[in-house]
């Protein structure tokens, strides 16, 4: 286990804790990270897309004119696809976009993410993150823990509306709790700031998807 220093949101040495190795100390795979990221980023898809074909169209319930004796190409309908306002020829539908990955590779993708992160040392440690529910103190925060310079992605245990409230605004900022903690927001992240809790929490959800629970 590595282990690092725990601080305060004013960068005060609080004291140390140890980063669990499996999780951050995980070999690194970029196939996984990009296994992972395509099935999160498809899952988005709203999928709503949708245009009309021949059936749907308004119009065309009779010949446009008869079939034999105008000198003109033979047509059924005005709803075919060659009709300016015809219908649409193998146009999108509405679909869904989701895609299964095994919950091993998942689980493996954010050992791997949190371990590219932690070799970086781009991983900071908090004692907590209790600040009132203002924008203002979030960014100062963030500026006294060096961080206010990239993007940073604040990791706590439980979810807080106070804390969510606080960082909501700061385009270069995003909190998830445990539960929520993605393999896409670590990698978009410059640096990780996780709670002490959090990495208790980080510990026991990855021990949990490695039982296969």
């Amino acid at each position: 286990m590595a282990s690092v220093d725990v601080v305060t949101i004013a960068n005060q040495k609080k004291g140390t804790v140890e980063l669990p190795a499996a999780v951050f100390e995980a070999e690194v795979k970029p196939h996984l990270h990009h296994a992972e990221v395509r099935r999160q980023l498809a899952a988005r898809r709203r999928g709503t897309h949708s245009t009309k074909n021949r059936t749907a169209v308004s119009g065309g319930g009779s010949k446009p004119w008869k079939q034999k004796g105008t000198g003109r190409a033979r047509q059924g309908t005005t709803r075919a696809p060659q009709w300016a306002g015809g219908g649409v020829v193998f146009g999108p539908v509405p679909r869904g976009y989701e895609h299964a990955l095994p919950k091993k590779a998942r689980a493996g993708a954010l050992r791997s993410a949190l371990s590219a992160k932690a070799g970086d040392a781009a991983v900071i440690v908090v004692e907590d993150f209790a600040i009132e529910p203002k924008t203002r103190a979030a960014a100062r925060a963030f500026d006294e823990l060096g961080v206010a310079d990239g993007k940073v992605l604040l990791v706590i245990e439980d979810r807080n509306a106070d804390v969510e409230r606080a960082t909501r605004n700061l385009a270069r900022a995003r909190t998830v709790p445990v539960a929520g903690l993605n393999v896409y927001d670590v990698l978009w992240a410059d640096r990780l700031v996780i709670t002490r809790a959090a990495v208790d929490g980080i510990a026991a959800r990855l021990a949990a998807k490695e039982a296969g629970a």
